[in-house]
């Protein structure tokens, strides 16, 4: 097999633009002449700086971040940020509302109740987390200190498609895999944070919006790695930053503008998981899982209800070079996440596929 015998539906790291990896390739030797590459530059440098501020500023451009918050490249991924949240924002015997509609929802809420009280505002396991709660649904503490989900669920393939009300409470978002696929009000937001290997760049940096005013009002044992102000205050330089995914992230952002930006990604995912849900709507072998309402544009499960004939059909699919399209071990079944960098053909592609795949087996 080759990049052009394959189709990548992996749920992260997942795919990248192909023009972003050349790109990355033929810089990666010498950047721009400075007879470095990025990966050998000292954050320090003027040469580096001016990659950061530009990476910096055209992310606040693409979210339209206003002044009222500032943007973070951190590291440790959205697990850390678990931990982050509720160093920062909890307060001492402090409260938060956690919505629980997936699995890193659920971990991130058994996290914070370690620095405070959780109450948990809607909890969907009990139906598989095939569902997203509704405003209406949701039981709210007006004192909470903050009001956290995570907005699409990547195991379970649901999406939040509306942003809850809380009043003054400050929203806190996990978008690890759907971050810039559409246009977004970040002044609702106390905090955002997003894992790139999914819509941003390789695994190893974390974006994270954070409104100002509530850095600075972290625990008295919270180290000092794990400071928003800290952090803010230097920039996200307090040590060596992840250099290079940032300079990825760079490439990518560029590439999201090119391609009509946010409002571009939007009407790109919109007509991606059309495909495949469509499909599965007419299917007499396959079936989405997510109920209608709460389907994830990003990743599309789906099943034969035979978790034999999934196997199968998931062996049959990569030896066809649709690779990474097994469900999450959690819940087995398929899976086909298909974010900003996956092509239309690709989609295309696996759609066909399946409609051959339940010619030949369905009874």
């Amino acid at each position: 097999m080759s990049r052009e015998t394959t189709y990548n539906f992996a749920a992260g790291p997942s795919a990248l633009p192909l023009e972003v990896l050349e790109q990355a390739a033929a810089e990666l030797v010498d950047y721009r002449g400075s007879g470095m590459s990025v990966m050998e530059m000292s954050h320090r440098s003027a040469i580096y700086q001016d990659i950061f501020n530009e990476v910096k500023a055209d992310f606040k451009k693409a979210l339209n971040v206003p002044d009222t918050h500032e943007v973070l490249f951190l590291q440790g991924g959205a697990s850390l940020q678990f931990s982050m949240v509720p160093m920062n924002l909890m307060g001492e015997q402090g409260n938060a509302d956690y919505a629980v509609t997936g699995n890193f929802a659920k971990i991130a809420a058994k996290e914070a109740a370690k620095y405070g009280r959780v109450n948990v505002a809607a909890d969907t396991s009990l139906g598989n987390n095939v569902h997203i709660p509704s405003q209406d649904e949701l039981t709210l503490m007006p004192d909470a200190r903050y009001f956290y989900y995570c907005a699409n669920n990547t195991i379970f393939g649901t999406e939040w498609h509306y942003v809850p009300e809380t009043g003054s409470v400050p929203l806190v978002s996990d978008m690890s895999s759907d971050i810039l696929t559409q246009p977004l009000d970040v002044s609702r937001f106390g905090i955002i944070f997003a894992g790139a290997q999914k819509n941003l760049a390789p695994a190893g940096l974390t974006v994270v919006v954070i409104r100002k005013d509530l850095a600075g009002q972290e625990l008295p044992n919270t180290p000092l790695m794990l400071s928003y102000q800290r952090m803010i205050e230097k920039d996200s330089m307090y040590n060596t930053p992840p250099c290079y995914n940032i300079y990825m992230l760079g490439l990518m952002l560029k590439w999201v503008e090119r391609n009509g930006g946010v409002e571009g990604m939007d009407a790109l995912k919109r007509e991606r998981s059309a495909i495949l849900y469509n499909y599965l709507d007419e299917s007499r072998l396959f079936r989405g899982c997510a109920e209608r309402e709460a389907r994830s544009f990003m990743n599309v499960t789906f099943t034969t209800g035979d978790k034999d004939l999934d196997a199968d059909f998931c062996k049959a699919a990569a030896a066809k070079g649709f690779l990474n399209v097994k469900g999450h071990r959690l819940v087995g079944g398929c899976r086909a996440s298909i974010y900003n960098a996956q092509p239309i053909p690709a989609v295309k592609a696996l759609a066909e596929f399946m409609k051959e795949y339940e010619v030949t087996h369905h009874v």
